[in-house]
């Protein structure tokens, strides 16, 4: 099962949750809110480990970057944001050290250093 929708593409492949940002994304409260609830129902109930690329992401408030702190760490086991330097990998240090995520979260350059990181996490 996928679920898109006018910011992201989300899909489970071998135990681990693939979240891929829409290019020129903008987030912002709202947006972090419907992410979170279309995450969920594809979740159904079931904990994962999350690769998160955010590679295309335009900008982000702050709030949303709280919020998704929070309210984002719900079922996920662990998290590994794939970033494209420099903008992308500055920014999500930033979100890092000031919204500390209450999960084990790491940023990654390439795909296969990510999934690498997540594979201890996924569903035995």
């Amino acid at each position: 099962m996928t679920i898109e929708n006018e910011y992201a593409k989300l899909w489970i492949s071998e135990g681990i949750l693939y979240f891929i940002y829409k290019p020129q994304t903008i987030l912002q409260l709202d947006t972090a809110k419907k992410i979170v609830m279309d995450r969920l129902k594809l979740q159904n109930e079931i904990s994962y480990p999350v690769l998160c690329d955010l590679r295309m992401v335009k900008d982000s408030e702050k709030i949303a970057r709280d919020y998704l702190a929070r309210e984002g760490s719900i079922l996920t086991k662990a998290v590994a944001f794939l970033v494209e330097p420099p903008f992308s990998e500055a920014t999500i240090y930033l979100y890092l050290r000031t919204s500390k995520p209450v999960i084990p979260t790491q940023i990654f350059t390439t795909k296969t250093e990510a999934l690498s990181f997540l594979e201890k996490y996924k569903i035995k």
